[in-house]
């Protein structure tokens, strides 16, 4: 599976931006479909993961009732909706794909990245 992320950019705090991933591959309803986020010198950290069309959920507690997981099969693409941001939010987002992971919110599960789309909130 090969991703490709984007959809970031510079927004004010309490702004909306909507991240997506394409994904490229026959077999892409099977994986589960995760999103991280990264500061230069910190570890990447989870942000939201979602099973199938939607039946499991997870998030961050930092980012409950502030973000969105979904995803459309038929355009291969995962979407990442957040919202109220913070500057705190300011970081590099990943998605990420896993296949047959158990622990949604495990980094070292995901065996495929895609290469990062900046997101900056400014205060």
């Amino acid at each position: 599976v090969q991703l490709q992320a984007s959809g970031g950019g510079l927004v004010q705090a309490g702004g909306s931006l909507r991240l997506s991933c394409v994904a490229s591959g026959r077999t892409y309803t099977n994986y589960v479909m995760g999103w991280f986020r990264q500061n230069p010198g910190k570890e990447r950290e989870f942000v939201a993961a979602l099973v199938g069309s939607g039946r499991r959920k997870e998030y961050a507690d930092s980012m409950k009732g502030r973000v969105t997981i979904s995803r459309d099969n038929a355009k291969m693409t995962t979407y990442l909706d957040l919202n109220m941001l913070r500057p705190e939010d300011t970081a590099v987002y990943y998605c990420a794909a896993c296949y047959g992971c158990s622990v949604l919110a495990g980094r070292t599960q995901y065996s495929y990245w895609g290469q990062g789309t900046q997101v900056t909130v400014s205060s």
